[in-house]
């Protein structure tokens, strides 16, 4: 079964990409610097309103949320058709039920919101693949693709369609944390040195690299146990 089915991933997203700070993590000290991930790395794209806007590999959310807030449209799309009606769920209602695990057989309900000051009613979330996305997509003034290129089986494929789908001028952010495994992506399609230089290689022709740095993210997976993970940030201006 894909893991990105199932229900207790699709919890720990929807606690990664809405809970509150206390919801996630009720320690003392700790890395609480990793929270709100898919909130501050659309904060990386440049001030201003702009007309469209796409998000790759959107999981349960909470970056097109965030997108909205400054583009009159946005696309989000993901490969879990589980991810994306709930997605469309916290469009819907606002506000989502999660069974938090927190050790063994013990959990707790809790509730979850979607972020104040968003326009949900901008967002359209669909099920799709990011190596072989649908005709007539369009363009876009920014594109989004967050901890998505190595869980692709041909990750090329993406970055060869990304300058059809980036604007001239537009904004193009990438985050990976670089964990390339052979259960999701054939050994073949790594990168053969590091990812940042892949990604220079592939993009340099379409993109300028703007920037590139590490954000920090958590996910909560029970009460004592957490995957702190650090992402690589690039981001690219089309030509």
């Amino acid at each position: 079964m894909n893991i990105y089915e199932t229900t207790r991933l699709r919890d720990e997203y929807l606690l990664f990409h809405y809970g509150s700070p206390d919801q996630i993590y009720s320690w003392p000290g700790g890395p609480r610097e990793a929270l709100g991930f898919p909130a501050r790395i659309v904060e990386r794209f440049s001030t201003g309103e702009v007309e469209r806007a796409l998000d790759l590999g959107c999981a349960v959310g909470r970056s097109a949320f965030e997108l909205s807030r400054a583009a009159a449209e946005v696309v989000a799309i993901d490969y879990s058709q589980g991810f994306i009606d709930a997605a469309k769920a916290m469009q819907s209602a606002g506000r989502g039920e999660v069974s938090r695990l927190e050790e063994g057989h013990c959990r707790e309900s809790l509730v979850v919101e979607s972020p104040p000051g968003t326009l949900p009613e901008r967002i359209t979330f669909e099920q799709g693949d990011a190596m072989s996305l649908r005709p007539g997509l369009g363009s876009f003034d920014r594109v989004l693709a967050a901890n998505l290129l190595c869980r692709l089986s041909e990750p090329g494929r993406l970055l060869g369609r990304l300058p059809k789908l980036v604007r001239s001028g537009g904004e193009l952010i990438l985050t990976t944390p670089c964990t390339w495994l052979e259960e999701f992506t054939p050994e073949a399609h790594w990168p053969s040195g590091s990812t940042l230089a892949w990604l220079q290689s592939e993009l340099s022709a379409h993109f300028e690299l703007l920037e590139e740095h590490d954000e920090p993210f958590l996910i909560r997976e029970t009460a004592r146990k957490f995957q702190w993970t650090v992402a690589l940030l690039t981001k690219w201006r089309r030509s």
